[in-house]
């Protein structure tokens, strides 16, 4: 929700006489008029408690939606600064491992790192909203990742987003390309991504807020149609995809930094690892360089460049059918 910051200065009135002849005589008329008053507009705080709201009771109306485990353990928790909060949720349905939240609040900056995550006997795609609001400066990743390469993974990418494609079409429009995306990040993303930067104004959030609504109902229809797999081939592949994601996300989502400045390394491992890319021990046993070991130092490290091929996408490296274009593209 937006809270708007209204500034006001007090209307003054002005009055002025008007005479016209009514057939009976002369007859003045007084008139008071109110002068308009500039108005200064300012977003002074976000909060996407609307959006993690709208998802739980949306969820609620397709599938019996119980707190997940975790819930217990995460939920709460006030950072070093004795200032910020970081509020999380978690719930588990009969499809789902996990429905997660969590939101960060105060005084400079606003985050949401929303996720749903299918079972793995479902192939759906993850369903996935990242938004950083500060001062006036907002970053927004929404998407439903998709479990498998879309690049490469024709059938794939047809079954859950060739029909999705006027609606990702819609909010590029309203919402358009952020700029500079790493090629090892692009893999992770589907042909309606939503990533973007703006400055604050009521028009955008309500774009957003609408996007993220009618992609959570589109993922919600995806999910009611998905049939449950029951060969085990498949199943383990599912598994393995998700744990991949995964295991990247946790250590390569650009958000981590904010975390370890907030609670600590400490806390903000186990956060990472336990509660919002939790799964990593559960899904699979590999380790981040075996999935991806063109990161790998010489002492066997990880290492902490974002990119390691150095190539990313200035524009959307999508086309409107949903082609990806990006090998056409003049790349930075």
């Amino acid at each position: 929700m937006l809270n708007f910051c209204l500034m006001l200065k007090s209307p003054s009135l002005t009055t002025s006489v008007s005479s016209f002849n009514n057939g009976r005589g002369s007859c003045s008329v007084y008139w008071r008029r109110r002068r308009k008053a500039p108005v200064l507009l300012q977003v002074s705080a976000v909060s996407y408690q609307k959006f993690i709201d709208f998802a739980v009771n949306e969820t609620k109306r397709h599938a019996v939606l119980e707190p997940s485990p975790l819930q217990e353990k995460y939920n709460t928790l006030v950072a070093m600064d004795g200032k910020t909060e970081l509020q999380m949720s978690s719930f588990q349905a009969p499809k789902i491992r996990l429905l997660r939240s969590m939101s960060i609040q105060n005084e400079v900056m606003q985050v949401l790192d929303f996720a749903v995550f299918p079972k793995p006997e479902f192939d759906v795609p993850i369903f996935c909203a990242n938004f950083f609001t500060a001062a006036s400066t907002n970053i927004v990743v929404l998407d439903l990742n998709p479990l498998h390469d879309v690049i490469h993974h024709r059938d794939y990418k047809d079954k859950y987003y060739k029909s999705l494609m006027p609606l990702g079409l819609k909010y590029t429009k309203l919402l358009p390309w952020g700029g500079r995306l790493t090629s090892e990040s692009i893999k992770f993303f589907s042909p309606i991504v939503i990533w973007t930067k703006f400055t604050s104004s009521q028009d955008k959030h309500v774009a957003l807020y609408s996007a993220f609504m009618e992609y959570y109902k589109a993922w919600l229809k995806l999910m009611d149609q998905a049939v449950e797999e029951t060969d085990v081939s498949q199943i383990m592949c599912n598994c393995e995809a998700q744990h991949r994601y995964l295991t990247w996300r946790a250590e390569k989502d650009p958000g981590h930094g904010v975390l370890k400045k907030l609670i600590g390394e400490t806390l903000a491992a186990d956060l990472l690892g336990n509660f919002l890319f939790n799964g990593i021990k559960e899904l699979g046993s590999k380790k981040f360089l075996d999935y991806f070991p063109e990161y790998c130092c010489e002492d066997g490290s990880v290492n902490e460049k974002r990119s390691i091929i150095g190539k990313s996408f200035e524009h959307r490296p999508w086309d409107s059918k949903g082609e990806f274009v990006g090998d056409n593209l003049k790349v930075n």
